[in-house]
């Protein structure tokens, strides 16, 4: 794969990952899906194989247990260590409760997911970036949360804030290895995320998304092809991107109020 360009992508089997798996294929890079769910990846493996001639290899783990990404990503062959791009999309919600009745146990698995997880994996990629000296780049899916609170919202936000400082930090400390790092910040897009946060639940998942239109996968794919994809001497730190409908975090007007 000397000409090709490498693209990790944790958290593929669904959504926004998935839609990022997509679009870089079609980019002509070769992939490293990452993800809990072996007949997705596999599936998803064989789709962009056939209609794009991708090169891809799918590891499937849980992004919260640190010795499986690290034996994952510390046995991978030479030839699939020249990693271009990471883009750290794996990430979650569970729950929505007010603070004092929220679930711990939900807690516990945002904070290893969306932080850790994030934290594990990348500081096993970005040696290898720099061990290569040809740059790279770090794309971290964060959140409108991750930029002002909502209701209910306290530790999927506090999460989402952490992702956005650590973009900053590793932008500053990778800054001498030509290491770009930006984060992309979503507000509401239909995907899994509310069948997640409501642990199943469709009825409720589905009323997220009532009177307004929300964003895509796709949407969320097109931002960061669009950040990665820009001349080496440019830099976009961060995108932060919403349904029209949405003026912030938990201020919203339904599509048949907005003037037309």
């Amino acid at each position: 794969m000397p000409n090709q360009k490498i693209a990790l992508i944790t958290g593929a089997t669904a959504g926004i990952g998935q839609s990022c798996a997509r679009q870089f294929a079609q980019n002509g890079y070769q992939l490293i899906l990452t993800g809990r769910r072996a007949d997705r990846l596999h599936a998803l493996e064989q789709e962009l194989s056939q209609q794009y001639g991708t090169k891809t290899l799918a590891l499937c783990f849980d992004i919260r247990q640190r010795a499986a990404v690290e034996q994952h990503i510390n046995t991978l062959s030479p030839e699939w260590q020249a990693i271009d791009v990471l883009i750290n999309n794996a990430g979650l919600a569970q729950g929505l409760d007010e603070f004092q009745n929220a679930n711990i146990d939900d807690w516990e698995v945002m904070i290893d997911t969306n932080i850790k997880g994030l934290l594990y994996i990348s500081r096993l990629v970005a040696p290898l970036m720099i061990k290569r000296a040809a740059g790279g780049h770090i794309v971290n899916v964060g959140s409108i949360a991750g930029k002002m609170t909502y209701p209910k919202g306290h530790v999927y936000c506090a999460t989402k804030f952490a992702v956005d400082a650590l973009t900053q930090a590793m932008r500053i400390d990778l800054l001498k290895h030509r290491i770009k790092v930006s984060s992309v910040s979503p507000g509401a897009a239909e995907t899994e995320f509310s069948i997640v946060r409501y642990k199943g639940d469709l009825d409720k998942a589905t009323r997220v998304y009532e009177g307004y239109t929300p964003m895509t996968a796709e949407d969320i794919a097109d931002a960061v092809w669009y950040i990665v994809s820009r001349p080496a001497h440019l830099c976009i730190q961060d995108i932060v991107l919403t349904p029209v409908a949405q003026a912030s975090a938990h201020y919203w007007a339904k599509d048949a109020d907005i003037v037309k």
